[in-house]
């Protein structure tokens, strides 16, 4: 996985690709590099580490060109080091960038070693360079060459190629990885995320599966998989102009944790009244689908899985619908009882999750019904495999680990609840509460961050820590994992979540004064036996801290320490219950000095396997 950055301009696009490359940092950052054509040369810079590393060296050496390519990697073959990071260059004449997995590389690998190309890297990504050479030394054009080279692979690439044979020309392909043409004045870009062309670009193309685009300064032409002249869609960009820059905060995460009451009522608008759903706003297809729909089965992973177990109780507690949630990449490769009854519901905060997307390629073969998916990208690939979309307008969110995005899921999956609901016997009265609910929802979300200067004093406790136990109950358990999940991706201590009732089937053992233990509490049916739970821990010396409602009779004690939640309608208590959590991660994370926004070994989109 990776962030792909390019350009054919009429200046030196050496800067242009390092602010994309700053911009892409997210979706990988173990190695970074730049290829710009200058004259009828190729100049490569390429350095391990961040960004900066490269920035550093190509203030050194000075690259310029008016055609170039960029890249930051996030390793699937070879370790991090210069020799495998991007472009890879063939005979000094063709440069590439990739993004994805060729799971055929090592059989054309072979091939190519037999006809005498030499290899310096341990990626798959090479194999698509020299055989580009090759078709190139057949005496076709770039475009052709490209052409018949993407013919040989198979897997999920995104594709960026120059040629010092070609000067001004650039070639790109999509198959399975996210790519965007972006337009300028007389110039062309193209990037893995259209955030990294804003400076340059307000107008982009999205391109689709099998797309290859060639482009100079004042042309582009774009084929698709058959070969066939395409006119893709130009769409403008109407998003904030600051909406990708840190502000006043330190880090994205705390500035989009800050971010969600603004999301959560751009989530609702045009979607509630004061006190009913409008269900018009799901798309023209709705009825017609909602109406067939006796189960539902939610693919996802990550976080936008613990979003899919919350949902499970309210499908099932509220809207008496059968739900099943399943991990992405599992589903994929199991046998499933499928019925055409049975909606899918897929969640992808990026909608270009590979194993989400391979998921619900595979739902269809195995005789499921229609696909509604819950993304926050409008023009990803997930949308284009769907029969119904459900926009969360989180608005980008460029820190690793999701928190706005995660908690606009939860709102958007509230309303498919309601809107199936109705028709299982949901009464209107449950539906006005719950709406009310959401209504209120950004004000109280507003009062928990608020504790967020209590918080950090709380995270202090932990700095020390190797290890965490979260506790939840009911539909709180999720929320407990997704806790537990933010902790250990940006602070890295080793943390785990469980049901409270589960605590004396194993997790007991691992309890004392050195297991800090993270409760969520807030004032509902399972209240009592959580406070039982919670003795077990005091009994056994284990230190509590709980994220508890003034209603909840939980006492601030030697060895339990409770922050107070505003007390809020059981039915959105899920979605304010994970707030405080973030803050907690990231205090903790902040104090223990991590790269908060780019933590260790994650990429933001997962784009393979």
């Amino acid at each position: 996985m990776c962030g792909i950055i390019g350009a054919v301009a009429q200046r030196n696009t050496t800067p242009i690709l390092l602010e994309g490359l700053k911009r892409l940092e997210y979706r990988g950052y173990d190695s970074a590099g730049l290829c710009v054509l200058h004259g009828d040369h190729l100049e490569r810079v390429r350095r391990v580490g961040k960004v900066s590393e490269l920035d550093k060296a190509a203030a050194e050496h000075q690259p310029q060109g008016l055609v170039g390519i960029a890249h930051t990697r996030w390793a699937t073959h070879g370790e991090p080091s210069e020799a495998n990071a991007h472009p890879h260059i063939c005979e000094q004449s063709v440069a590439v960038v990739h993004n994805g997995i060729i799971e055929n590389h090592l059989d054309i690998k072979a091939h190519q070693e037999v006809t005498g190309y030499r290899f310096t890297s341990a990626t798959d990504t090479e194999v698509i360079v020299h055989e580009v050479h090759r078709y190139l030394s057949q005496e076709y054009d770039l475009f052709s060459a490209v052409k018949m080279t993407v013919r040989e692979l198979q897997g999920a690439y995104a594709l960026g190629v120059i040629s010092s044979n070609y000067p001004g020309e650039m070639v790109a392909v999509r198959e399975g990885c996210p790519l965007v043409i972006g337009i300028g004045l007389n110039e062309y870009y193209i990037a893995s995320d259209y955030l990294a062309l804003l400076p340059v670009a307000q107008e982009f193309i999205y391109l689709e599966d099998g797309d290859i685009a060639h482009m100079t300064t004042n042309s582009l032409c774009i084929e698709d998989k058959w070969g066939a002249h395409v006119d893709r869609q130009i769409i403008p960009y109407d998003g904030c102009p600051d909406a990708v820059d840190k502000g006043e905060y330190k880090h994205y995460m705390l500035k989009e944790i800050y971010e969600q009451p603004f999301a959560l009522a751009e989530t609702l608008e045009g979607r509630i009244t004061e006190d009913r759903l409008l269900e018009e706003s799901f798309g023209a297809r709705a009825k017609e689908i909602f109406d067939a729909v006796r189960e539902v089965r939610i693919i996802a992973c990550g976080t936008s899985y613990h979003a899919g177990l919350v949902a499970r109780n309210w499908f099932e507690g509220l809207a008496n619908v059968p739900c099943q949630v399943e991990v992405a990449s599992e589903l994929r490769y199991r046998h499933p009882v499928s019925s055409k009854q049975t909606l899918i519901l897929a969640i992808s905060q990026s909608g270009e999750t590979a194993d989400t997307i391979a998921a619900v390629k595979g739902s269809r073969t195995q005789g499921f019904g229609p696909v509604l998916s819950i993304v926050n990208v409008a023009e990803s690939s997930l949308v284009r495999e769907s029969d119904m979309l459900l926009l969360t307008r989180a608005g980008p969110e460029i820190g690793v680990a999701s928190t706005k995005a995660f908690t606009a899921q939860l709102s958007v999956l509230l309303l498919v609840v309601i809107a199936l609901g109705r028709r299982a016997g949901l009464s209107p009265e449950r539906e006005i509460e719950i709406v009310r609910q959401l209504r209120t929802l950004p004000r109280y979300c507003e009062e928990v961050l608020r504790l967020d200067a209590e918080i950090q004093k709380l995270s202090q406790q932990f700095v020390s820590r190797q290890h965490a136990l979260f506790l939840g109950r009911g539909v709180q358990f999720p929320v407990a994992m997704e806790g537990a999940l933010k902790l250990k991706e940006i602070s890295y201590i080793h943390a785990e979540a469980y049901p409270a009732g589960e605590l004396k089937h194993g997790p007991l053992a691992l309890v004392d004064e050195n297991m800090p233990v993270i409760a969520v509490a807030p004032k509902d049916s399972l209240l009592e036996k959580l406070k039982s739970n919670l003795q077990e821990v005091r009994a056994r010396g284990g230190e509590l801290y709980v994220f508890a409602d003034k209603e909840a009779g939980i006492q601030n004690m030697e060895g339990c320490t409770v922050i107070e939640v505003p007390l809020v309608g059981d039915h959105v208590a899920p979605i304010l219950y994970t707030l405080p959590l973030q803050l907690l991660a990231y205090h903790v994370a902040v104090t223990r000095g991590t790269d908060v926004d780019q933590p260790r070994n994650l990429a933001k989109s997962v784009t393979v396997e």
